[in-house]
C-alpha cells in the first residue's frame, strides 16, 4: 500500500485564535523533519466574508471551525508525536488519546467543498433573514425597531418595516444602519 492511499484527514485541536500559527508551525516542522511524504495538506477551513466598516467594504476571513486545524497525514508514532509536540496544539479530536480517529472521506470532502465555494463568492459578515427583528441605529429612524422584509446582499441594503405613528412603514436601509436585536 502506498503512503498516498493511507493519508487520512484528522482534526487537530489548537488554541483558539492561533489556528494559522499552528498550521504554519506544522508545515515548518514537517519540512524540518523531512516528513513531506507522510503528510498531505494542512489547513484552517475559512471563508471570505465582506463587512462594511466606516462606509467601506472590507474583506476578511471567518473560520468555519474556530480552534481546529485539518491535517491530512499517515498516522504513525512519528507523525503523531510531530503533531502533538507542535506549540499550541491541544491534541487530536476523535478516537482515543493515543489512537486518534480520522474523519470520514465524506466529511473531509464536504469541508473542502465548503472552503472552495466560500473562496468564490464572499459572504456578508452579518446575515439578515426576512422576519428578523432589527434596531435602526443611524439616520432619521434611529432607535426605531423593525422587521426585515427583504434583503439585497449585492447592494448591502435591506427593507425594514418600521412602526411609525402606529403604522407599518417600509424603509430601505444599509446594513451598517441596523443591528440585530
Amino acid at each position: 500500500m502506498s503512503t498516498e492511499e493511507k493519508k487520512r484527514w484528522y482534526v487537530v485541536h489548537a488554541y483558539s485564535g492561533f489556528e494559522k500559527r499552528v498550521m504554519n508551525g506544522l508545515r515548518e516542522r514537517i519540512e524540518l523533519h523531512s516528513m513531506q511524504d507522510l503528510f498531505g495538506d494542512v489547513l484552517v477551513p475559512t471563508e471570505e466574508v465582506v463587512e462594511i466598516r466606516d462606509g467601506k467594504k472590507r474583506k476578511s476571513e471567518r473560520k468555519f471551525y474556530p480552534g481546529y486545524v485539518l491535517v491530512q497525514m499517515v498516522m504513525n508514532d512519528a507523525t503523531w508525536h510531530l503533531v502533538k509536540s507542535t506549540p499550541r496544539v491541544l491534541g487530536f479530536i476523535g478516537g482515543t488519546a493515543d489512537k486518534p480517529a480520522p474523519i470520514t472521506d465524506r466529511e473531509a470532502n464536504e469541508i473542502l467543498q465548503r472552503v472552495e465555494s466560500g473562496a468564490d463568492k464572499p459572504k456578508p459578515k452579518t446575515v439578515f433573514e426576512p422576519g428578523e427583528m432589527v434596531r435602526v441605529n443611524d439616520g432619521p429612524f434611529a432607535d426605531f425597531n423593525g422587521v426585515v422584509e427583504e434583503v439585497n446582499y449585492e447592494k448591502n441594503r435591506l427593507q425594514v418595516a418600521v412602526l411609525i405613528f402606529g403604522r407599518s412603514t417600509p424603509v430601505e436601509l444599509e446594513f451598517r444602519q441596523v443591528e440585530k436585536v
